[in-house]
């Protein structure tokens, strides 16, 4: 297949593990920020190839793992309400709140749908107009979008029992982050190549400059992965930090315009808290003013509990790349898919999942 195969050729593989060994004369950090990346990695067994002096560090790059414990409780609180049909993408079924999760509230009665895409949200919404259809929209910039295209259809349509329960949150603020603690390992970053071909590169070559740490736009295949570390490695050994793109075959350099137009209409940043990691300020976004009639927020309040994630699961630490998940005692034991115990085992893209399926 035209763009996967010749990305997954054994020939290019091994090509580029003799250049990665032969440009690596020292010890070297290389976080990569997304969980498709985390999950090729695992798959392909990439860190098993790699010289002994390259660590990867895998970052926070999965929405499902870092929606906050009280935005789980909000929406299992909406679920619970028989005037609503809560939906949601399948990979938020069994992240785990406070009590319970959405599948386990289903089976209680609520009424809790497993959707593909937040249009068929609208969908729902069009055909029981006696209840209010509330949309889980979790994501990064790359799922943001489209979230927006179901909102505005919504809108186009004249719904007024559609809204978003929005858990969604931007990528460099979370980096920068990163980069602030003292604890941090980070030498070298591969960016999330599908959100920079919505938002392009801008603010990447802003914090390269700031912390002086190497940033490659990196593709999720076994040959995208390994060019993208190598590429790293030569600005790490040579003393560089700028921002390469070395996913150009996907991402321009201005990213989608449209996308961002869309986003820039109904969307603004706000301070947005991590699961596992804490308040990160203005690294969410969150609806306009204009758009506050197709918020759950605003036609649901609710007010949190105090909610906190479970004190033996690390992954936060993990997901700052402070910790693998070899280091939590509870990994491959109380924590598996069948019994999470913190959402990085849920998720498809969860970091602990991946280690757990494949490693």
């Amino acid at each position: 297949m035209k763009y996967v195969d010749e990305y997954r050729n054994n020939d290019q593989v091994q090509s580029l593990l003799r250049a990665i060994r032969q440009v690596t004369t020292q010890p070297w950090h290389i976080m990569e920020i997304c969980g498709g990346q985390t999950h090729a990695i695992a798959r392909y067994r990439l860190e098993e190839l790699l010289p002994r002096e390259i660590h990867l560090l895998h970052g926070p790059g999965c929405p499902v793992c870092v929606t906050p414990v009280a935005l789980i409780d909000q929406a299992l609180e909406l679920a619970g309400q028989p005037s609503v049909i809560l939906a949601s993408f399948g990979d938020m079924m069994r992240v785990p709140g406070t009590k319970e999760d959405l599948l386990q509230a289903k089976a209680h009665g609520a009424d809790v749908r497993m959707l593909y895409s937040p249009l068929d949200a609208v969908e729902l919404a069009e055909a029981y107009p006696d209840k209010e259809v509330v949309f889980f929209a979790i994501g990064f910039e790359t799922t943001a979008p489209v979230h927006m295209m179901a909102l505005k259809e919504a809108q186009r349509r004249k719904l007024p029992n559609f809204s978003l329960l929005t858990s969604l949150f931007t990528v460099p603020p979370a980096m920068e982050a990163i980069l602030s603690d003292p604890e941090c390992k980070v030498d070298g970053f591969l960016t999330a190549g599908h959100v920079c071909a919505i938002t392009g590169n801008t603010a990447y070559h802003k914090l390269a400059e700031r912390y002086k740490t190497p940033m490659v736009v990196t593709g999720f295949e076994p040959v995208d992965l390994l060019y993208g570390i190598y590429r790293c490695l030569l600005q790490l050994e040579n003393g560089s930090h700028f921002v390469e793109n070395a996913y150009k075959r996907v991402v321009p350099e201005e990213g989608n315009p449209a996308a961002r137009r869309l986003m820039d209409e109904t969307l603004e940043p706000c301070d947005q808290e991590w699961r596992g990691i804490g308040l990160i300020p203005g690294s969410g976004l969150q609806l306009k003013k204009e758009y506050a009639n197709y918020s759950s927020r605003e036609k649901f309040p609710f007010h949190p509990k105090g909610a906190e994630i479970s004190s033996r699961c690390i992954a936060g630490d993990i997901m700052r790349g402070i910790k693998q998940p070899s280091d939590c005692p509870f990994f491959g034991k109380a924590c598996s898919p069948e019994r999470p115990v913190g959402a990085p085992m849920v998720s498809s893209e969860g970091v602990c999942a991946a280690y757990y399926k494949y490693m």
